[in-house]
């Protein structure tokens, strides 16, 4: 946090009379410099709604999901009146901005958080990360359809087209560090690379078994030089090598049966098969396998990475902070591509936001950051967000008093729980939407007179 805090004093040499302080104060200056002056040089001028307001308006659209553009305006500047735009005059202030600005602002607030003390971030000296990927409804408007596409086949598609964003997690502190968001055909192993490229020496990746190829392995071992554990099939032939002392065994990653036949190019891992004995537990009485380049039996126990690979579903849950308790819409409200991707990098905007609050917080109390509540902290956001004063001072205080008020949003410890994959709402009555051409044509009559009594 030393950047938010050596930045507030410039604040005020900003050349316009709209006050986002809050945001601000999450945000310095300095980042919104070069997140826009590569970028919006060209831009056409616009005082009112200025660029630095709109990257700011972009990040409150995901904090206030359910209210409406002109509502969110007014939270995040004193009220004037007269001064709040229409609707229309605010998307066109979107467009202008464009998609690259918020990518980049994405990128420079979604700092890696964990410390080398921050409870459950680290596995000796690796820092723990996650890779795994979602899906998100899309309105549904003929470009959206056009360039994201929807589920289902041509007979039976799906009622809304979506996009697909694949994202690497810090895993001690639910931070969705580094996000691609690409159309849903394309799938996570595909999109994976981009990603991995970020890995540094120091992480430890665990990713699900569907991730699990030559390449992939390959670029997370051979190019980052990063570690690996990782949940693989049953069903794929691994030839051990030795078996260690703790029942796995090392064996090699090939990238196809020619070079198995004849020993080329194979990465050396370490191969864990394991079941369970619990009855209550999904998954009882089933082999499950893993795979790690932690090849010393040692130092990394096999019973203790079958334990460290559990882990890996605190993406799950981060995931589902941002899908479910602050999305809280059904669909997005973008109706362009554009749009769709310039809310996406918001809501991970945000998101790095809060879970950077929960992480000041957790260390004012000395417990995990994965102990706070992330509902909590939204809520306490969106109601102290316009409390923000004008002056250096004020804010310093008003975000003292922030942090302090988040750090009592401690949940209690986790219980033993398990939570199976099956439906649990029955299909709907109601015939499905089948697609049907859109009409551009709008009505010419007002509703009265258009009806006829019969006689």
């Amino acid at each position: 946090m030393s950047l938010i805090s050596t930045e507030l004093g410039k604040f005020t040499q900003w050349p316009s009379d709209q006050r986002t302080a809050a945001i601000q104060r999450l945000i310095p200056q300095t980042i919104l410099d070069s997140v826009l002056h590569p970028n919006l040089q060209q831009a056409p001028p616009c005082p009112r709604l200025p660029p630095w307001f709109m990257l700011w308006f972009v990040v409150g659209i995901a904090l206030f999901q359910r209210d409406s553009y002109r509502q969110i305006f007014k939270w995040l500047q004193p009220f004037q009146p007269n001064n709040t735009p229409a609707r229309s005059t605010l998307c066109m202030a979107r467009q202008r901005l464009g998609v690259a600005p918020l990518r980049l602002l994405y990128e420079l607030t979604a700092a890696l958080l964990a410390q080398t003390n921050t409870p459950h971030a680290f596995h000796r000296r690796y820092r723990l990360m996650g890779l795994d990927g979602f899906v998100v409804d899309l309105h549904d408007s003929p470009d959206n359809h056009r360039v994201f596409g929807r589920p289902g086949s041509k007979g039976q598609p799906s009622a809304f087209p979506q996009a697909r964003v694949l994202s690497l997690c810090e895993l001690g502190t639910h931070l969705l560090w580094r996000s691609l968001i690409k159309p849903l055909a394309r799938g996570e192993v595909t999109m994976a690379p981009a990603l991995l490229r970020h890995l540094t020496s120091d992480m430890l990746l665990l990713w699900d078994r569907n991730f699990f190829s030559y390449n992939l392995v390959h670029r997370v071992v051979v190019q980052q030089r990063a570690q690996l554990l990782a949940r693989v099939r049953t069903n794929l032939i691994f030839q051990p090598i030795r078996t260690l002392s703790d029942g796995s065994y090392l064996a090699k990653v090939y990238q196809s049966a020619r070079h198995r036949k004849h020993d080329q190019g194979g990465i050396e891992v370490r191969i864990i098969e394991y079941t369970l004995t619990d009855p209550a537990r999904v998954g009882c009485g089933q082999t499950h396998r893993l795979l790690t380049t932690l090849l010393d039996e040692q130092v990394d126990k096999a019973k203790d990475l079958v334990l460290l690979y559990h882990e890996r579903w605190e993406e799950e849950l981060a995931i589902d902070e941002l899908k479910t308790h602050q999305r809280e819409r059904l669909v997005l409200r973008s109706q362009s591509p554009a749009g769709v991707v310039q809310e996406l990098y918001g809501l991970l905007t945000a998101h790095s936001l809060i879970r950077r609050l929960m992480m000041e917080g957790s260390c004012r109390v000395g417990t995990s950051p994965r102990r706070m509540s992330f509902t909590g902290t939204l809520k306490i956001v969106r109601c102290r967000i316009a409390e923000s004063a004008s002056d250096e001072e004020g804010r310093k205080k008003w975000y003292e008093s922030l942090v302090l008020e988040v750090a009592e949003e401690v949940l209690p410890p986790r219980r033993p729980r398990i939570n199976p994959r099956v439906i649990k709402k029955k299909l709907s009555p109601w015939p499905k939407k089948q697609p049907t051409p859109r009409s551009e044509r709008l009505p010419v009559k007002q509703f009265r007179d258009t009806v006829q009594i019969l006689r």
